[in-house]
């Protein structure tokens, strides 16, 4: 097993030059630009329970940039498990991977996090009439990009590649294994369409 930094680096040998030089302490003009398109972001925390990787998703662009170093990221309505926000007040240390489909290139930005949930603020994140739960706010420590060799190797981005849903359990069925057979499947998935559409805000 390797235990120690310089076993690592004598497989891996050190970073180059410009996988050091990318990574900086703020939002540059490049890195706003992928903020501002992205709708998918990837939140990673981690809390007295141990540690959680989170989808959030929204319109493109749905985390708002306040400045070079602040970002705020609004909490729509979920399953309320809130395992995200429960690390926070536990340990403030986050870090976000922002996704743009099609783009093989993501941006990875670490910081602390606080939540707030200021009426006013809530409200400035409000759609179809709904605030946001609470919001997340994110002091920027270190942003880089990440190369596009990920997506380029997984094909992600190929439709062709891409599984047909019945390929894998839908969530009813989930649900029904879950809870040794005591869950109607069927109803939940026919009606999970509806109900997707009434929750997402």
């Amino acid at each position: 097993m390797i235990d120690s930094i310089e076993a690592l680096e004598a497989i891996y040998g050190l970073p180059h030059e410009r996988a050091v030089r990318k990574q900086i302490g703020f939002l540059n003009e490049d890195y706003q630009a992928m903020v501002r398109v992205s709708p998918l972001v990837i939140v990673s925390s981690v809390g007295a329970d141990g540690i959680d990787g989170s989808p959030r998703g929204d319109a493109p662009g749905f985390v708002r940039i306040i400045d070079e170093r602040t970002l705020a990221l609004p909490d729509r309505p979920g399953n309320n498990r809130i395992d995200t926000l429960r690390n926070v007040l536990h340990d403030p240390r986050v870090s976000l991977l922002f996704i743009i489909p099609g783009i093989g290139e993501t941006l990875r930005v670490n910081g602390t996090a606080t939540i707030s949930a200021d009426p006013e603020l809530l409200e400035s994140f409000a759609v179809n009439g709904k605030p946001a739960r609470t919001v997340l706010l994110v002091t920027v420590e270190a942003a880089f990009f990440h190369c596009s060799k990920a997506f380029v190797r997984s094909d992600a981005w190929n439709p062709q590649t891409h599984l047909p849903r019945s390929a894998l359990p839908t969530a009813g069925t989930f649900h029904k294994r879950l809870n040794d057979g005591q869950f109607d499947a069927e109803a939940y998935d026919r009606e999970a369409p509806a109900r997707v559409r009434e929750t997402l805000y």
